[in-house]
């Protein structure tokens, strides 16, 4: 079980196509959280095989789109390109870059992943619980710039236009590794799984005998609470971006770990942003993007997109007031009292 922690549930469900599948559990920590994984399969050979394979493209990921890392090829390729030095990366690298920068066109910047160096500051501010200091950040926002990242797919390279840029790939990997887990238990066979990337959320096939998986979305006014709003939904993923754990509170303003990439300030409205797309990566990142844009842009930029399985859920926490925009999409799918059991 290669250090998995593994549950299996006491039922047995019977398959559509005649067998009998068990539910079977798995979690790894990756990527600097902990990844869940929940299959159904006919035994438990099958079930490890297939969560093993699935935490290895995982960890695979992880090496190559980390920026804790020093040797990641992310990182690799940062201290490697600069103007005029296009570096040759692999399929992976290039294609969670190729969806950033799209991403960073259509939202005008609001989604930009060339914010590690502001985002590096930012982590030292939380620890020490004060502000980055004012002359550091102008500095280090001239390393920022998603117009400053070039790609050449035919080429598979990518040049960083400005020197000393630093990527950070943090509001994005975690979906496309979640993806990649998901089709790894697909191609061993198992359709009917959850993988769950600590809210970056890809879905297979829903559990035998149901029509969908149950999914909570824990309310923004209260830490650990319990769910007070449910989504069922099956072969489309969900990810929720938020502040709820990672802010710093300053001479009474609270600062979100989720930076405005032209300001270089961390958001100061408490928001939590929920995202339904039919890919993980689409998902994780379009929540990110959406926090920065605010409720009625972000919705409006999800309500535009030509992908009308795409749907958005903005709460965010004002004055002490709560407030939640949704787009219509959201609306279709949205359940406030599901009966079906949680999964």
């Amino acid at each position: 079980m290669i250090g998995s922690d593994l549950t299996r549930s006491d039922s047995i469900c019977s398959d559509p196509i005649g067998s009998e599948l068990q539910r079977y559990e798995f979690s790894q920590p990756r990527m600097g959280v902990l990844f869940r994984i929940t299959l159904y399969a006919a035994g438990e050979a099958a079930a490890n095989e297939a969560a093993q394979a699935a935490f290895k493209r995982i960890a695979d990921l992880d090496a190559t789109l980390t920026n804790y890392n020093a040797e990641s090829e992310l990182l690799r390729m940062c201290r490697s390109s600069g103007p005029g030095r296009p570096i040759a990366v692999g399929n992976d690298l290039m294609h969670v870059l190729s969806h950033a920068q799209s991403l960073s066109r259509e939202t005008d910047g609001a989604f930009d992943v060339s914010i590690g160096p502001i985002a590096k500051l930012w982590r030292k501010a939380r620890r020490r619980k004060e502000l980055p200091d004012s002359e550091r950040l102008t500095l280090e926002r001239k390393r920022v710039g998603w117009q400053f990242i070039q790609l050449n797919e035919c080429r598979r390279t990518v040049e960083l236009a400005r020197s000393d840029m630093l990527l950070d790939l943090g509001g994005i990997a975690k979906g496309f590794a979640a993806d990649e887990a998901l089709n790894v238990l697909k191609q061993h066979g198992i359709a009917r799984a959850m993988v769950d990337g600590s809210g970056d959320i890809a879905l297979g096939e829903p559990p035998p005998g149901r029509t969908a998986w149950k999914i909570g979305i824990a309310p923004l006014a209260a830490v650990g609470g319990k769910p007070s709003r449910f989504l069922l939904l099956a072969n489309c993923a969900v990810a929720t971006s938020g502040d709820a754990f990672q802010h710093v509170e300053v001479d009474g303003t609270r600062y979100s770990h989720i930076i405005d990439p032209k300001t270089g300030l961390g958001l100061t409205t408490s928001s939590s942003v929920t995202v339904v797309a039919p890919d993980c990566m689409s998902a994780d990142s379009l929540a990110s993007a959406v926090s920065v844009l605010g409720p009625k842009r972000g919705v409006r930029f999800v309500e535009q997109q030509r992908d009308k399985k795409t749907a958005v859920l903005v709460m965010t926490v004002a004055t002490g007031k709560a407030k939640l925009v949704e787009s219509k999409t959201f609306g279709l799918i949205r359940q406030q009292r599901a009966n079906q059991p949680s999964d």
